[in-house]
């Protein structure tokens, strides 16, 4: 049976784990929004998005990977070999318990700066435990064609307001962060030679409001000794696409809707849907 010490170690583990893990997989996360993208057969396009965007490493979740695993030195119950029945440590044995919770520490500290360097590197040099990353971050952004509006809310909760035109003549992505080496897309169109353009929404998912890991960072939080688990956007949005070209393939629940414009298609983005949007649209190039 595991102890309670052991518990907050195990309990530790896996907050770093998590951070690691969300870090990597959904850095950045749509909450409340509506986004809209508009394909014409001469091969123009128009893009908006309009809500929250959330990011994860200017949120609690990274103190709480800074300051995992507690401070204080509490040696472990001893027990009988053979049972579980516990007896009293010896000094030698609370000493090597110290010395190598001592040495965990150590070993600890040196990843977290580690981990810090690379968050750093992710977000393009900013430090997320500078209170000014936030608003640096805003500045950045709105330096950027397309970003309207960029208002931060606090917590790694961002309300923004992005729209941009062009010519298909290339792939396109949403969003693209000045000197963030890498970023979760929202949005990407690919660009065939066949006439045809891929929509995918990978990051109009349900994947991206936290789950997975949003309940086993609750949990490891409960078991860390009752820290508050960071708290994630619910994602809530709509994503239409209007063309006026052909709609080859989609998986919306109602198939393409004609309109004035051509056609549209539409979908609702909450934690329940099954999968991304995705389209193939023949344009008339």
């Amino acid at each position: 049976m595991l102890r309670p010490a052991n518990l907050r170690r195990n309990a530790s583990l896996a907050l770093l784990a998590c951070l690691s893990l969300m870090l990597a997989a959904c850095l950045l996360s749509p909450g409340k929004f509506t986004s809209q993208l508009d394909l014409k057969r001469d091969g123009t396009f128009s893009f908006n998005y309009a809500g929250e965007i959330h990011l994860l490493a200017l949120s609690k979740l990274a103190d709480m990977g800074r300051n995992a695993g507690s401070d204080t030195f509490t040696p472990e119950p001893c027990t009988i070999e053979g049972s579980d029945a516990v007896r009293t440590c010896t000094q030698r044995e609370i000493a090597d318990q110290k010395s190598a919770w001592t040495a965990s520490r150590s070993g600890s500290a040196d990843k977290r700066r580690r981990d810090a360097d690379s968050l750093k590197a992710m977000l393009g040099g900013l430090d997320p435990s500078d209170p000014r990353a936030a608003e640096d971050l805003a500045v950045r952004l709105r330096r950027q064609a397309g970003w309207r509006r960029v208002d931060y809310k606090g917590d790694g909760l961002f309300d923004v307001d992005f729209a941009i035109s062009g010519r298909l003549d290339h792939d396109f992505t949403f969003p693209t962060i000045e000197r963030f080496p890498m970023a979760n897309a929202f949005v990407q169109i690919a660009v065939r030679n066949d006439g045809t353009v891929r929509v995918d929404a990978p990051g109009y998912a349900p994947a991206m409001s936290g789950e997975p890991w949003r309940s086993m960072m609750a949990g490891a939080a409960v078991a860390e000794g009752g820290k508050d688990a960071p708290k994630f956007p619910v994602i809530d949005g709509r994503f239409t696409l209007t063309t006026d070209g052909t709609v080859l393939a989609n998986n919306t629940e109602e198939g393409p809707q004609n309109d004035a414009a051509g056609q549209h298609l539409d979908w609702a983005i909450t934690v329940r849907s099954p999968a991304p949007p995705m389209a193939l649209v023949r344009l008339g190039r």
